[in-house]
Parts: structure tokens; sequence; C-alpha cells
């Protein structure tokens, strides 16, 4: 018998409806903008902000999957962000030429034979506001994962939406996020306004969100950087170890004292 990892071991697995995703962002600007033949068949451009919902899936825990399915042949011009994130990449050709791609049947038998398999997987995330995804809802949750779903707000299925323990619509990931994380008054101080402190503001508020409280352990805010960004370098940045980079930002964060560790919350 498997020996399920424990909390703070398990890991999460990402997988996208790619083009459920980009053609509801697509009908959110111009109703038959993709649905029409002619839009579909012909390279798409870029909706989707890839990082925004890998940084969303990294906030549960490191990533150990993260898998997309689409007829790539039309979606080329996102080669860049896709190559960025490590997104596996899978082809699926329709059988017709108005037939759907059956992504989801692949990514729900994926899935089910990725949780047999890895017992580490503790949170499974799907993009798609498609309905039929509901039955792989309950098998994930009968498998005592947890789900998290993400999708466009107008085309996702409320039914699928609320079989989920959790989800998120896709344009509160990005809506209204600045150039730059800081405040305005954090911006006019040079010495703040660096990628080292974006990147520490990102992993912050991602890991309250993840948590429910303002409050995060000191802990867990390094390994969240490093998820964000594994090339990202303290020295680089000008930071001896990461007890440096915590001195650096100290005006940004409140810290108190937790039970186990030190709590910090952003100002």
């Amino acid at each position: 018998m498997l020996k399920r990892a424990s909390e703070q071991d398990q890991s999460v697995a990402l997988y996208w409806d790619f083009e459920n995703l980009h053609a509801s962002l697509c009908e959110a600007r111009q109703e038959g903008a993709y649905s029409k033949q002619d839009n579909r068949f012909k390279v798409q451009e870029p909706l989707i902000d890839v990082q925004a919902v890998v940084e969303l899936a990294a906030s549960f825990g490191p990533i150990a999957i993260d898998r997309a399915y689409c007829n790539w042949q039309y979606f080329s011009r996102y080669r860049d962000a896709l190559l960025q994130s490590a997104v596996e990449l899978i082809q699926l050709f329709p059988p017709g030429g108005t037939a759907k791609n059956g992504a989801d049947i692949k990514l729900c038998l994926d899935a089910m034979e990725d949780m047999g398999r890895f017992d580490h997987i503790g949170t499974v995330i799907i993009v798609s506001g498609d309905s039929d995804f509901m039955p792989l809802s309950q098998k994930v949750k009968a498998a005592g994962r947890t789900l998290i779903g993400v999708g466009a707000r107008k085309a996702t299925n409320r039914h699928w939406a609320k079989s989920c323990h959790a989800f998120r619509y896709y344009e509160n990931l990005v809506e209204g996020l600045p150039q730059s994380t800081l405040s305005p008054a954090q911006q006019d101080q040079s010495a703040m306004a660096t990628p080292a402190a974006e990147i520490f503001q990102r992993a912050l508020r991602l890991l309250a969100e993840a948590k429910g409280d303002a409050w995060v352990n000191q802990a867990a805010i390094w390994p969240m950087i490093k998820r964000l960004d594994p090339t990202f370098d303290l020295r680089e940045h000008g930071h001896a170890d990461f007890l440096a980079l915590l001195t650096a930002f100290a005006a940004l964060v409140d810290v108190k004292d937790g039970e186990a560790d030190q709590l910090v919350r952003l100002r």
C-alpha cells in the first residue's frame, strides 16, 4: 500500500485545457471571435498570462506536473511563455474539421493515472471552465486530494466551479496587476524598486492568499521565491543569504513571533 506524503512534502499537478481558456478569453472580448470556424483554425494571438496561473499553482506547493493539452499548431505564439514556465505540451488533433480536440478526455485520464502513480500529489489544479470535468472532481475528492479550478468568469460552468474545493477566476489573477508590485511611495525609493523586492512581495502575497491569512511563516518565503523563479540567486541581487534579504526589505513588512517560527506580513 502506498504511503501518502506528508502535507509539507506534497506537490501540485497542474493541467491546462488550454484551448478552452484561450477561447473563453477571445469570446469575452467579442462574441463569436473564436467560435466561428474560420477563426478557430488559424494562428492565434496570445491572450493568456501563463505565468500568472503558474504562480497561483506554485502558491500551493512545488509543481511536479505542469501539462497543457491543445492542438498546438494554432498556438505557436505562446511558445516563449510556455517554455519559460516549463509547461509540457500534449498535442491533440481533432478527429474532424468541426470536432473537439478531446482535451478533456485525455486530461481526465492522465490526471487519474498520475494520482494513482504519484502519492506525493496533494493538489490538482484544472485550468478550464468546462462542466465536462465534474466527474473528475468527484474522483479527485475521493482520492483525498485537493482540487482547485481556474477558468474565465463568463465562460465557467457554475456547477463545475462549485464542485471544486476552491475556484479562481482567471481575470482575478491578472486584473489590475501593476507593472511593479511596489506601492508608489516604495517606488520612489530606488533601493526598493528592484526585481528582488518585487519577487519578495509576490511570494508573500501568494502565500497569504493560499493560507487565507496575511501572516505567513518566515520559513515558507524562500521556498516560495524559488518556486516562482528557480534561477533567482540571492548573491546576484546583492544579498549574502535570505536573512540579509529580509533585513534589506524590513521596511516592507511587519514581523511577529509565532509558535514555531516568526510570522511576516506585507505592510
